[in-house]
């Protein structure tokens, strides 16, 4: 996420190898990277698939960056700085541009309230369906405005549930473990108002 961005002063330019935060926040060398003109998903944002099953993209996409760049040589130039004190930086490998390679890849999107560089790379990528495009995903900063506001109706009180091998399990009032049960949404774990609502969302019903 970036909030604010603050003058850098003189273009800098600096190299290292990559170290993989997430998909958009790199540390190259020593020097912590928000890739510049990009947004990728949040860890935890939950995405829809084409048959209606939701998915952790944020992760998902943090997963397919670090496979492709972690441990390799990327050359960058400074852009500004942003509020948390990272770099913002226009970063290459091997040539590539990272930051449209990620959004031509559904990794990331282009992050129009800073940069209209990559929109008609989004574009295709749209058109191609691919990575989270494949079915329904919110932009990560409809996403964060989303997380910040109550959302939860009360009345619903089903607890949709993630265990610890990534298995989707719903949880009723009155079930044995329902009160120890807690929801992290930004775990992508959710709360349903009914039983048969959580089973088309492709969470099944615990044990006990």
């Amino acid at each position: 996420m970036i909030l604010a961005l603050a003058p850098l002063g003189a273009s800098a330019e600096f190299s290292g190898p990559v170290r993989i935060v997430d998909t958009d926040t790199w540390d190259v060398g020593a020097v912590r990277v928000r890739l510049h003109g990009i947004d990728a998903p949040e860890a935890g944002q939950p995405c829809q698939r084409s048959d209606g099953a939701e998915w952790n993209c944020g992760a998902w996409a943090t997963q397919q960056t670090r496979a492709q760049y972690e441990g390799q040589q990327a050359k960058c130039e400074a852009v500004t700085q942003d509020h948390y004190g990272r770099t913002v930086a226009r970063c290459s490998v091997n040539g590539v541009d990272a930051g449209r390679e990620l959004v031509a890849q559904g990794l990331a999107f282009a992050f129009r309230k800073y940069s209209v560089a990559y929109i008609g790379t989004e574009q295709a990528a749209i058109a191609q369906q691919r990575g989270v495009h494949e079915g329904r995903v919110d932009p990560p900063w409809v996403y964060r405005n989303s997380q910040r506001a109550p959302q939860r109706d009360r009345t619903c009180q089903i607890k949709g549930n993630i265990s610890s091998n990534g298995e989707r399990i719903f949880h009723v009032p009155g079930q044995q473990f329902y009160a120890r049960t807690r929801i992290s949404e930004q775990k992508g774990e959710r709360w349903f108002c009914n039983a048969a609502e959580a089973r088309r969302k492709g969470w099944r019903a615990a044990y006990r």
